[in-house]
């Protein structure tokens, strides 16, 4: 069921259903029918008008029905009153999300991720679960036992979050010391609407066996592994959730410690399906949802994936000229992926840092380190000051093109040498 209001358009919604029907099949729904109302407001009690209630009775009646989807999230008394009126049991977008989440959750991260999310959105719908209990009797200075039983739930849930809270907490910084010490390389998350083929691309690009379905939200962990874009300049790529529109701040919430592997990134591969006839609409909702995390001015190379499965060849050349610095791959077919890895270290140096540095060569400890994490693009060796002190010193003056991920770490190393100051036409 879906609404057209005038901050949205017909085809906006109708494509938005389109996407509810493979939430819905996804979760094993079968879909027999697609409603569609246009409202120049919502209404407070049942979101639809009264006419349309009463035609998705009918509509229920003679199918048989025994669940209604709405595209749209919808208030607790809303759902209650709906469902009165319906008689059968009713999601809206949201709760029909964390129920995919919750199906396709393997590993205990996800499970308690899905479970603080689906736990918080629960809270204030508690109202629907104890209707039963509404026709007894209480007034003034009397408190009914459905009103207790309501707020008994209500404190174990709360008390339920804040256990599962904790624990996230607690994986959050055994991530965080996990990903520290994987400082020594440059991070590469896979960043795309939900299917768009990145855990394909993960297991291509890395040898893996990620599970890979053409179903949304295949993938809930992430997945970090190591590759080899060029010999000796090994990367490590992260494979994260898919994103869709109206994702639920819930679940954002929830998975913080997995969209961390986004925002502490080097470089993001924006992985697009070619194929979707609303992949500008895809694009959009991934960098909404990247400015959410925090992560939007980060590195990107955008990838338009199942290139084999365009019909229209006149369709790719339209999309590589309408966006020259993308690059065009399959996957699957193994397409294009040595022109990605090409292009993704070249994205990966531009990020690097050129710096002049000058150090003492008694300092051999930080020599050695700089040859390590940075290219030694030039080298000199001459005598140089240090500060006020008239002591000419033996110096190494390097021209270092320093990456992305190291250059924190050089800068705070080299800040003891900025007082040092070649002498003149004195070499070593």
């Amino acid at each position: 069921m879906g609404v057209v209001t005038p901050e949205t358009t017909r085809w906006d919604v109708e494509d938005s259903l389109e996407e509810l029907a493979q939430l819905a099949r996804t979760a094993g729904a079968e879909v027999t029918d697609r409603v569609l109302q246009v409202l120049r407001r919502v209404h407070a009690a049942t979101y639809i008008g009264r006419g349309k209630v009463e035609e998705l009775k009918r509509l229920v009646a003679a199918r048989k029905s025994d669940l209604v989807i709405f595209d749209d999230d919808l208030a607790p008394a809303q759902m209650r009153n709906l469902e009165r009126a319906l008689g059968c049991k009713l999601l809206d977008r949201t709760g029909l999300i964390l129920d995919i989440f919750a199906r396709r959750a393997r590993t205990a991260v996800a499970k308690t991720q899905v479970e603080l999310a689906q736990l918080e959105y629960m809270r204030t719908r508690l109202t629907r679960q104890w209707t039963h209990l509404s026709r007894q009797k209480g007034g003034i200075g009397t408190k009914g036992p459905g009103e207790t039983q309501i707020e008994t739930d209500r404190r174990l849930i709360a008390r339920r979050i804040a256990v599962l809270r904790e624990r996230l907490e607690r994986i959050d910084r055994q991530r965080t010391t996990q990903r520290k010490k994987r400082q020594r390389y440059t991070r590469v998350s896979l960043v795309g609407y939900t299917n768009a083929g990145k855990s394909t691309l993960m297991n291509v690009l890395a040898g893996t066996n990620v599970l890979a379905e053409d179903r949304l939200f295949a993938t809930l962990d992430a997945t970090t592994r190591l590759v080899h874009l060029e010999p000796g300049k090994p990367v490590l790529l992260s494979d994260t959730v898919g994103f869709i529109r109206k994702l639920p701040h819930r679940l954002i919430e929830s998975f913080k410690s997995t969209l961390d592997e986004v925002r502490e990134s080097d470089v993001l591969l924006h992985l697009v399906d070619a194929t979707h006839p609303r992949f500008e609409d895809h694009i959009q909702v991934v960098h909404e949802t990247l400015a959410e995390l925090g992560a939007a001015d980060k590195p990107m190379l955008l990838v338009f994936n199942k290139i084999d499965r365009l019909a229209d060849l006149g369709l790719l050349q339209a999309l590589r000229a309408e966006y020259p610095e993308a690059v065009f791959i399959s996957a699957l077919r193994g397409i294009g992926l040595e022109e990605l890895k090409r292009r993704l270290q070249e994205r990966i140096e531009a990020e690097a840092l050129e710096l002049d540095v000058c150090v003492p060569l008694t300092e051999g400890r930080t020599l050695s380190y700089l040859y390590q994490v940075a290219d030694v693009l030039e080298e000199s060796y001459l005598y140089a000051r240090n500060g006020y002190d008239e002591t000419p010193l033996p110096a190494a003056r390097l021209r270092l093109r320093v990456p992305v991920h190291r250059q924190a770490a050089v800068e705070r190393l080299l800040m003891r040498f900025r007082s040092l100051q070649p002498l003149p036409d004195v070499t070593a």
